[in-house]
């Protein structure tokens, strides 16, 4: 063989075998073998970049794609969320009504160049008509209503029927908020297919559809699942991205900070979200350029101008008085009420979606959708503050009343000063409107319940924001009137005097937007940061830390899960929560397989096994040690990888059968000279496993899994290999100590 007569034998180290080092499905990734990898790249490239001109530049543009790549996902999430904004505004006004001049004009675009329009009624335009107007020729009276009533049910049904179909026909990864499972994947979970051009499609329209449809829902969630969609599409275009999952999750952590950003128009609260509540694996560098994305989505955004008043921001408040100290009272109420909600939600919402998963509702989601859309759109018509989106509820919360305001919630009696801002009795308009907010918080409390979780995209971000800022107009009203009736209390005197505007409702309505969306989502730095850059309201970051940072308390009292690790855990998806702690005294030996009812461990010898015998064996991973006998530990070798490079030497080498001797060593052992040829793999195997002893606290071994990524670590004692630990067993033993179905762990 030496002389060159003998058959070549195939070495996977000297010719790196295609195939090798990737990953199966619902499989998680080896974080430390993608990072060593990226490094040895890298060395390789700075090496030769000192040889030649061309092999610099290749250097130069090695460097500069990560840059590259963030302009691009910039660039196409800023214009799909533009896309989506300004589809789901003309679709939801279609419910209502059509543009005569266009049929593509959505309500307010029809009426902007008209000259029919009154100040009082600016929204009445010749050039709109209602269904009712259309149809049965008339605007007032019961068969306008009645008109109306059934063509609002009759689009709501429409358009959710659609979205549920094209979910379920061509995409059902598109369905649901996405961050849970987005989690999931940059902690290094493996899900084909959920980051893919159909998924990205199918989620794009019916988005917008689900949206229109008027179910309680938002689109910033799935924003965030179409950004990461558009990031994974776009790291096929770079090699160091599409060969290297790790550095792939990098892109994605700064695209989920991009959906953000587009979504709310918050650029750095999309990076903080990032941060805070979504990703795994966040070095510094990734921080800049999730920086520069969110900045290049924001301004693509920005220069679609999807909202119509030239602004980045959602809902622009500009609120006349100050706030004071006395008001922290009521702001912590909120941030309790919050809490309350955030806690009470995840448990209904969780029981909800498990009775789905359990029984026969699971098996009707078509039925479930167009059943919860005729419920939603039936209650929801009657109310006006039901019947808008939920954005434009918000807006309407958020505002605060100007004199000339036609609003509803600004209908307070006109004091004889006629002319000032000045705190108002309130009048008839005013008590119908709150008596519409109190039904509407209810409606909006238990639908959310049972619309998050079906087969749509569904959002919470909205849904969540309403109910908070409904429970603090309400508040707000209160003590603005508690405050002109009882000017001479104590807790009022010296700084709202008769006259003075004192309370402003609107900043409650804000507050209590945010208490409820960290009750449920537990978000506290990124939250404030999105919703000042959601409002404009910089000088009210006290009051909403205040009510954020008690919402998180309240509602951690109950059970420290946000929703989407809840939904994580219902999933059954292999996440290690970092935000959990492990206080259970057990040691490695306790939690590793084999255990004594087991079966030996599965392992193979570094040069006494026939390709057969390794052929044979079932499970996703190997030790490999010296003898069977002494099971001094040499390293560890993945299943997928053995099969790949075996398929391979039967391609390329002679005389390889199934008594083909695999050779794990430098050098391969002495033979006889009628035995076939053996298989030299070292190649594939990891040379440094991961290893701890029998005696190593489990709280230990948890922090170095969570930390190191890892997928599986080898249990030795004094040298001598006793056992594995994988990350599912690790989970299965936390559930277990939580007194939960250990089987509910459902992958790899």
């Amino acid at each position: 063989m030496k002389n060159g007569t003998g058959p070549k034998l195939v070495d996977p180290m000297e010719d790196p075998l295609p195939g090798v080092g990737t990953y199966e499905d619902f499989n998680t990734i080896d974080w430390v073998r993608e990072k060593s990898r990226d490094r040895d790249r890298h060395r390789e490239i700075t090496k030769k970049s000192r040889q030649s001109t061309v092999a610099l530049l290749r250097s130069v543009s090695d460097a500069f794609s990560g840059w590259l790549l963030m302009l691009l996902v910039g660039l196409m999430a800023g214009a799909l969320a533009g896309g989506i904004d300004i589809a789901a505004h003309w679709l939801t006004d279609l419910k209502e009504g059509v543009c005569l001049v266009g049929f593509w004009f959505n309500h307010e675009h029809c009426c902007w160049t008209s000259n029919e329009t009154t100040f009082q009624e600016r929204d009445r335009c010749p050039q709109w008509q209602t269904w009712a107007q259309l149809i049965a020729g008339q605007s007032e009276g019961v068969f306008a209503y009645i008109v109306n009533y059934l063509m609002y049910l009759f689009w709501a049904l429409i358009f959710s029927l659609l979205a549920v179909t094209l979910v379920r026909a061509f995409a059902p990864y598109a369905c649901g908020s996405g961050i849970p499972e987005i989690k999931t994947i940059l902690s290094g979970f493996i899900i084909r297919g959920y980051l893919g051009k159909w998924t990205l499609i199918t989620k794009t329209i019916t988005l917008v559809l689900a949206v229109s449809s008027g179910l309680s829902l938002g689109k910033e969630g799935p924003l965030v699942h179409v950004a990461c969609c558009c990031a994974n599409i776009l790291c096929h275009l770079f090699t160091k991205y599409r060969k290297n999952e790790a550095k792939r999750r990098e892109v994605l952590s700064a695209a989920a900070a991009v959906g953000v950003s587009v979504a709310f128009g918050a650029p750095i609260g999309g990076v903080l979200f990032s941060l805070e509540e979504v990703s795994y694996y966040f070095p510094l560098k990734t921080l800049w350029r999730s920086f520069f994305a969110a900045l290049v989505a924001a301004f693509t955004l920005r220069s679609i101008n999807p909202f119509g008043n030239s602004r980045l921001v959602l809902f622009y408040v500009e609120f006349h008085a100050p706030w004071h100290l006395v008001e922290l009272a009521p702001f912590i109420l909120l941030g309790i009420f919050g809490g309350l909600w955030g806690a009470l939600f995840i448990r209904a919402n969780i029981a909800w979606c498990r009775r789905r998963k359990t029984t026969r509702l699971g098996h009707y989601p078509v039925l479930e959708v167009l059943v919860v859309t005729a419920i939603t759109a039936v209650i929801a018509f009657p109310n006006s503050y039901t019947r808008m989106s939920g954005s434009e509820l918000i807006s309407e919360l958020f505002n605060d009343c100007s004199l000339l305001d036609s609003s509803q919630l600004c209908g307070y009696k006109q004091n004889a000063v006629g002319d000032s801002l000045a705190d108002r009795p309130a009048g008839p308009g005013l008590y119908t409107a709150l008596w519409q907010l109190a039904l509407a918080l209810v409606f909006k409390m238990s639908i959310t319940v049972i619309t998050f979780g079906m087969k749509v995209p569904s959002g919470l971000f909205i849904p969540s924001m309403a109910v908070g800022a409904i429970a603090g107009r309400l508040l707000g009203v209160g003590m603005e009137q508690l405050a002109y009736y009882n000017h001479d209390w104590f807790i009022f005197k010296g700084w709202c005097s008769p006259g003075a505007d004192c309370i402003t409702p609107g900043l409650y309505a804000m507050v209590g937007a945010a208490a409820c969306l960290g009750g449920v989502t537990r978000m506290t730095v990124s939250l404030v940061v999105i919703m000042f850059e959601l409002t404009g309201g910089l000088e009210y970051i006290v009051p909403l830390m205040a009510a954020t940072m008690t919402s998180k308390w309240v509602a951690d009292a109950f059970g420290r899960e946000g929703i989407y690790e809840a939904h994580i855990r219902l999933n059954g998806y292999p996440f290690l929560e970092a935000k959990e702690e492990f206080e259970h005294n057990s040691l490695a030996v306790d939690v590793m397989r084999p255990r004594r009812s087991d079966p030996p461990l599965a392992m193979l010898t570094q040069d006494s096994m026939t390709l057969g015998e390794v052929e044979s064996t079932h499970y996703s991973g190997f030790p490999v040690v010296v003898s069977s006998e002494s099971q001094r530990l040499v390293g560890f070798v993945f299943r997928r990888d053995l099969l790949i490079s075996i398929d391979n030497a039967r391609k390329r080498q002679e005389g390889v059968v199934s008594a083909s001797r695999v050779v794990f060593t430098e050098h391969a052992p002495s033979q006889p000279p009628e035995a076939p040829p053996p298989l030299r793999l070292r190649g594939i195997m990891d040379l440094s496993p991961f290893t701890v002893t029998d005696h190593t606290a489990m709280d230990i071994t948890v922090d170095i899994f969570r930390k190191l990524g890892l997928r599986q670590c080898l249990v030795t004692h004094n040298g001598r290999l006793l056992g594995i630990i994988t990350k599912k067993d690790i989970l299965k033993h936390m559930a277990q100590i939580a007194n939960r179905d250990p089987d509910s762990i459902l992958f790899n």
